[in-house]
């Protein structure tokens, strides 16, 4: 591993950060950083970052030692003649500045983990499968047939269901329920309260009365996928509800059954999604998005916050509104919107000056005028 990843939690030299990140150092490349933090809350010794010239012009008179710059700001950090080097300040020059920030930020800031070791208080069923450097919380329960991988951690609560795999490296957090038959990968994040596996809401209606209807399938989620505190992921009817590698969700996300999420999406606060919708790779659903069932998102589509989606979007579009149409149609119409009362008056003049004008041509054509 590399040493830098073996120094949680240590100051480091900024040398070993610019080669981390793969970033070109303008200044002193022997000073230490201790620690991150923005333009406005950065301390002495720690590590900031400017997206743009406005932000950079603001970062020179911040406490920071190092300000994180992209490569194609060379008409202001042009060497060491410019005006940041002549305040003290060393700049490191990558070509994303906030993913640098983000890939330093998490060497202060490691994951919480709980130490290897199985509590006295958890339950393990005796044909558990454990992988090594597991560490599992006080009162987990681990159902019969459960695979948990390597370096897994469980934090107090969890409950794992008969027959789930949890791939190697993967957090779950507190009070977590997956139920039987689930699948996660590795390097996944699942944060408190989130339930997966749940029955989906499938219901057929006889004689005036709703039964259930068997849900038999399970959930399958890739790698590094993170989800949020208080989602629900419910199971399949039949095969499975799938979410690829590489998606994020925010907290409070409904998935329903059979429904699929392709890599990489972003799924924020409060998106609900029925059952069996496709959606597509690097899609991104903002807040309070709705979607109706059976339907598709293509891939790259972005929906904006509170849109109802009420048909298939295609690929690599921006949709907005209620039902969700191209966003500048809905801005279009959204614009109109305060106008409307003005035009609904005008409408009305020019309805009653249009009657008035044929009763006259109907007086002239009837030889009264």
């Amino acid at each position: 591993m590399n040493k830098i990843l073996e120094l949680d939690g240590k100051n480091r030299r900024l040398s070993d950060l610019a080669e981390f990140v793969g970033g070109r150092i303008v200044g002193n490349k022997d000073i230490f950083i201790s620690g991150v933090g923005s333009i406005e809350t950065a301390e002495r010794d720690d590590i900031t970052f400017a997206l743009n010239e406005k932000l950079l012009l603001e970062a020179a008179d911040c406490a920071a030692a190092c300000i994180i710059v992209p490569h194609n700001l060379e008409q202001i950090v042009s060497g060491n003649g410019d005006g940041l080097s002549r305040a003290g300040k060393t700049l490191l020059k990558v070509d994303n500045p906030r993913f640098a920030f983000a890939r330093i930020a998490s060497l202060f800031s490691p994951p919480h983990r709980i130490a290897p070791g199985i509590h006295p208080t958890a339950v393990i069923a005796p044909s558990v499968a454990l992988g090594r450097e597991v560490a599992i919380g006080a009162r987990v329960v681990v159902d019969e047939g459960a695979q948990i991988g390597d370096g897994v951690t469980l934090f107090p609560g969890v409950f794992i269901g008969r027959g789930s795999r949890i791939g190697a490296s993967t957090i779950v957090h507190a009070n977590v329920t997956v139920e039987h038959e689930v699948v996660i990968g590795s390097h996944c994040i699942i944060h408190a309260g989130t339930v997966i596996g749940s029955d989906g809401f499938g219901f057929v209606e006889h004689g005036g009365k709703h039964y259930k209807v068997p849900q038999i399938g399970g959930v399958v989620i890739g790698d590094n996928v993170e989800i949020g505190a208080n989602c629900t992921i419910d199971r399949g009817a039949s095969g499975n509800t799938i979410i690829k590698s590489g998606t994020k969700f925010d907290n409070l996300i409904h998935i329903a059954h059979n429904v699929v999420i392709g890599h990489d999406c972003l799924i924020i606060a409060q998106v609900g999604i029925s059952g069996s919708v496709t959606v597509g790779d690097h899609c991104i659903l903002a807040g309070q998005v709705g979607v109706a069932g059976h339907l598709e998102i293509g891939d790259q589509t972005v929906v904006a916050a509170k849109a109802g989606v009420t048909k298939t979007l295609p690929p690599r579009i921006h949709a907005s509104g209620f039902p969700a149409k191209p966003h500048l149609e809905e801005k279009r119409i959204m614009i109109s919107l305060p106008k409307l009362p003005e035009m609904v008056k005008k409408v009305v003049e020019l309805t009653t000056a249009i009657q008035r004008l044929a009763r006259r041509l109907d007086k002239i054509e009837g030889g009264k005028l």
